[in-house]
């Protein structure tokens, strides 16, 4: 039976150093290798080929390769750094930060600006992986505590891992502080560092 490595989510050397042990351990005449980064399938795919093994890979679906290994003799290699690509370093996603201190979005009609308000928060995810924070201020607030599109947004907002501060000062002021249904209680303290950590503040 064909020995299955998932090395998916792992970044180099690990996949190799799994590959390594998986073969010392159990000598599989046959193993699959599944890694997600080109780095990996080259890095394996060469470990492979010193230790005997005829080597083909395919690619499964977009980012994710199943490199396949036949046969093998030879006593497990020595990893040396030198035989393989270098493994890149991730570079570091940018902090995104939204501050938010009313419930609506523009001037003229609030009601109007209430959706909108909601339409923007709903839209934020397309931001990705950069949306770092979310800093609700004064009405801001409001929008943490009263059921609509926007809470809505905000919850999942959370869900999906993204930090929401709601100012204290701001929630006692409003008399919201047993309302508040999602994020964080925090101070100014906070908010000011939060500031000063974003790559980049987006304030509709």
């Amino acid at each position: 039976m064909a020995a299955i490595l998932d090395c998916r989510g792992l970044t180099c050397p690990q996949p190799v150093i799994n590959t390594k042990k998986l073969i010392a351990e159990s000598h599989p005449a046959e193993l699959y290798v599944l890694v997600d980064n080109p780095a990996s399938l080259e890095n394996v795919s060469r470990f492979l080929a010193r230790n005997g093994y005829a080597v083909t890979s395919a690619e499964e679906r977009a980012g994710v390769w199943r490199i396949k290994g036949e046969g093998s003799g030879a006593p497990v290699a020595e990893i040396k750094d030198a035989e393989y690509v270098a493994c890149p370093t991730p570079a570091a996603q940018p902090k995104t930060l939204v501050l938010i201190t009313t419930d609506t979005l523009g001037r003229g009609d609030d009601t109007l600006g209430q959706a909108l308000m909601g339409n923007f928060i709903a839209t934020l995810p397309e931001l990705g992986p950069q949306l770092w924070r979310i800093v609700l201020l004064n009405g801001g607030v409001k929008l943490a505590s009263t059921e609509g599109k926007a809470l809505d947004g905000l919850k999942a907002l959370d869900a999906a891992g993204v930090s929401i501060f709601v100012c204290g000062t701001c929630l006692q002021h409003y008399n919201l502080l047993d309302k508040k249904q999602v994020g964080e209680t925090t101070n100014m303290l906070d908010i000011v560092t939060s500031l000063s950590l974003a790559d980049k503040v987006i304030r509709p």
